[in-house]
C-alpha cells in the first residue's frame, strides 16, 4: 500500500469513528435529557480553522476548545510526517 492509500483508509476511518461518536452523543442526550432546554454546538473546520457556532456561552467556548485542540493534532501530525 502506498502513502495515498494508507490516508484514504485513515481518511475513512475517522469518519467513521466521528459519525458513530455523533450518534452515540445523540442518543446519550435522548436518554439523560433532564427536560430543560437543550443546548447544541458544533465545529467546521476550513483547512486547520476552526468556526465555532453554539447556543451557549458555554457550548461555544467548549467547541472552541475542540477546535483548537484538533488544530493542535493537526499541526502536530503535519510536523512529524514532514
Amino acid at each position: 500500500m502506498n502513502s495515498a492509500e494508507n490516508s484514504i483508509i485513515k481518511g475513512f476511518v475517522l469518519t467513521v469513528i466521528g459519525f458513530f461518536l455523533l450518534f452515540l452523543g445523540f442518543i446519550t442526550k435522548a436518554i439523560y435529557e433532564n427536560g430543560g432546554q437543550p443546548e447544541f454546538g458544533g465545529l467546521v473546520l476550513i483547512g486547520p480553522i476552526p468556526i465555532v457556532i453554539g447556543s451557549s456561552e458555554g457550548v461555544s467556548y467548549s467547541m472552541l476548545l475542540l477546535g483548537l485542540l484538533i488544530f493542535a493534532i493537526y499541526i502536530l501530525l503535519w510536523r512529524i510526517n514532514r
